[in-house]
C-alpha cells in the first residue's frame, strides 16, 4: 500500500481530491490531500508574498513533519511547481511524482512563462483590475468557450465557482530554480486534455518545455478527458494512481 499526497491546481483545496481519495483509502492505500498557504480553508493566509517558495516549503513540512516515506506525490495542473520544487528538496522520501494534465517547468522558467505574449497580458490585466494587484481570479468556466471543463456537471462546475479561491500570483510569477543534476525521481504524465502522443512529438521537436519529459524515469498515462479529471473522472483517476504505487 502507498502514501499518496494529492495537491490540487490553480483556486483549489483539498475537497477537490475528496472522490479520489475515497477510491484510494478504500483500496487501502493512506492519501494525504493538501490545501496549500491560501486556498479554500487557509484562505486567511493569502497575502501577496505567496509564491511557489511557500507552496513547495507547505508540501516540504508535511512530509518531513509527518514523517512521510515511499511517497506517491501528485500534482495537478499549477501545483507542477509545488510538487517538483518539494521533490527535489526532498528526493529521498518521494518513491514517484505524478503530473496530472501538467509537467514540470525547466530550471528558471515560471508558470506563466507558459503562456504565450497576448495571453500573458491578458492575466496581468485581469489581476491588477480584480485580483487587486496580486490574486488571479476565479474564472467563470463557460462551457461555451472554455475547452478546460469537459466532462463537467453543472454541479461540478458550481462547486468550482463557489468553493474556489483566488490564487496568488506570485505562484505564477516566481521560477522555479532547480537543482544539478536533477534527482532521478520516477515521474508520470497522465494527460487529459493533450494525448501522449502528442507531448512526444513536441518533446521531439526540441520544445523546451516538453523536451524535458521524456528519459527512462518517465511513463505516460492517457485519461481523455477536460482539465479537471478528479471531478469528471475521479474512479478512473483513482484507479491509474493505484496502479502506479
Amino acid at each position: 500500500m502507498a502514501t499518496f499526497v494529492l495537491v490540487p491546481g490553480y483556486w483549489l483545496g483539498a475537497w477537490a481530491w475528496d472522490e479520489v481519495a475515497a477510491e484510494l483509502r478504500a483500496a487501502g492505500h493512506e492519501v494525504r490531500a493538501v490545501t496549500l498557504t491560501g486556498m479554500a480553508e487557509r484562505s486567511g493566509e493569502a497575502a501577496p508574498e505567496v509564491d511557489v517558495d511557500t507552496h513547495v516549503g507547505d508540501l516540504v513540512r508535511l512530509i518531513e513533519g509527518d514523517d512521510l516515506r515511499e511517497v506517491v506525490l501528485v500534482g495537478h495542473s499549477g501545483a507542477n511547481m509545488a510538487v517538483t520544487g518539494a521533490a527535489d528538496r526532498v528526493p529521498e522520501r518521494v518513491a514517484r511524482i505524478v503530473y496530472v494534465d501538467t509537467a514540470p517547468m525547466p530550471s528558471g522558467l515560471a508558470g506563466i512563462d507558459f503562456y504565450d505574449p497576448d495571453e500573458r497580458a491578458e492575466l496581468e490585466a485581469l489581476v491588477q483590475s480584480e485580483g487587486e494587484g496580486w490574486k488571479i481570479p476565479v474564472p467563470p468556466l463557460d462551457p461555451a468557450v472554455d475547452p478546460r471543463v469537459g466532462g463537467l456537471t453543472e454541479q461540478h462546475l458550481a462547486a468550482i465557482r463557489d468553493r474556489g479561491t483566488p490564487q496568488p500570483f506570485g505562484t505564477a510569477t516566481q521560477a522555479l530554480t532547480r537543482p544539478v543534476p536533477l534527482p532521478d525521481v520516477p515521474k508520470t504524465l497522465i494527460m487529459n486534455m493533450i494525448p501522449i502522443a502528442t507531448v512526444l512529438q513536441l518533446a521531439a521537436s526540441g520544445n523546451p518545455v516538453f523536451g524535458a519529459l521524456t528519459g527512462p524515469e518517465w511513463s505516460y498515462l492517457d485519461l481523455p478527458t477536460g482539465h479537471w479529471p478528479m471531478f469528471s473522472r475521479p474512479k478512473e483517476l483513482a484507479e491509474l494512481l493505484a496502479g502506479l504505487a
